[in-house]
């Protein structure tokens, strides 16, 4: 079983989307934990409405390519748009953050809520 830490993001009915994709995420694999959710600025395109941002503690027997997918499935089926600018508004972005407790993505080091999100759910044995 892989330990995995994705970092989530909305800006498009957050609470909603939010909870939404916990419950269609918990059909798929085992939800441990789920960090408290932080409000913060947008980064790239400020004039765009304020992110929510937090962290989901996972469990599952999926390999790190089948569970991107299953990320970017989910995040299909509610309808993010990904036409649009890289840093603009989404109803959901989901991203592996901690692999087995190892960081496997960058933003870790420059986003100081994901790395708050991912200590609180204490998922990082090796940065």
């Amino acid at each position: 079983m892989n330990t995995v830490i994705i970092g989530i993001g909305s800006n498009i009915n957050a609470d909603e989307n939010i909870a939404k994709m916990l419950e269609i995420l918990e059909r798929e694999v085992a939800v441990l934990e789920v960090s408290s959710m932080i409000k913060t600025k947008p980064i790239g395109i400020e004039d765009q409405p304020d992110f929510t941002n937090g962290a989901v503690k996972i469990s599952t027997d999926l390999d790190k390519s089948s569970l991107k997918k299953l990320l970017k499935q989910i995040e299909d089926r509610m309808g993010r748009d990904r036409t649009g600018p890289k840093f603009g508004p989404r109803c959901i972005d989901l991203d592996i953050a901690v692999w087995n407790g190892e960081v496997v993505d960058e933003d870790y080091y420059t986003r100081d809520f994901l790395r708050k999100s991912v200590q609180e759910l204490g998922g990082v044995t090796k940065e």
